[in-house]
């Protein structure tokens, strides 16, 4: 098995756009800020100095995440999704791994992340890269229940 990461090019958009769809439909629903950032990434996130990664499985991308500027010093790790056939693989893991690991680099000093309690898989990838909940602030996420922040 052959994980490697690779960072956003205008055409894997779509994968950015397809797996995180795949996730919201399934267990919720695509709220007006999904739709906007999933299907206008560079203006969402890129422009204001985020940073979308790739897991490719295989040469096969079947995974993402993005990092978001929230202020100085505050990137949202968000909109991590993995394929749904290659989910249980650890590809979370890695992703999550190199996110953070691109965030020290972007100079961020911390990282948070909104989720869902029922997102039991996700919480547990978080909690072992050492994020810790927060109370929940106002999210624009209308399914957020869990804050969750990392000290770099």
């Amino acid at each position: 098995m052959e994980i490697t990461i690779s960072y956003y090019k205008p055409d894997k958009q779509v994968f950015f756009e397809k797996f995180n769809k795949a996730w919201l439909n399934r267990y919720f629903t695509v709220e007006p800020i999904d739709k906007y950032v999933l299907e206008h990434p560079e203006e969402a996130i890129l422009q204001e100095g985020g940073e979308i990664l790739f897991a490719a499985y295989n040469g096969l991308i079947v995974g993402t995440v993005a990092l978001k500027k929230v202020s100085d010093g505050i990137m949202e790790l968000t909109k991590m999704a993995v394929d749904e056939p290659y989910q249980g693989l650890g590809i979370g893991k890695v992703l999550c791994t190199h996110a953070i690991e691109k965030a020290r680099e972007l100079k961020a000093k911390k990282l948070i992340l909104y989720s869902q309690s029922i997102l039991q898989s996700a919480l547990a990838v978080y909690r072992k890269h050492g994020f810790y909940d927060v109370p929940v602030d106002n999210t624009k996420y209308k399914r957020a229940d869990v804050m969750m922040e990392l000290i770099l």
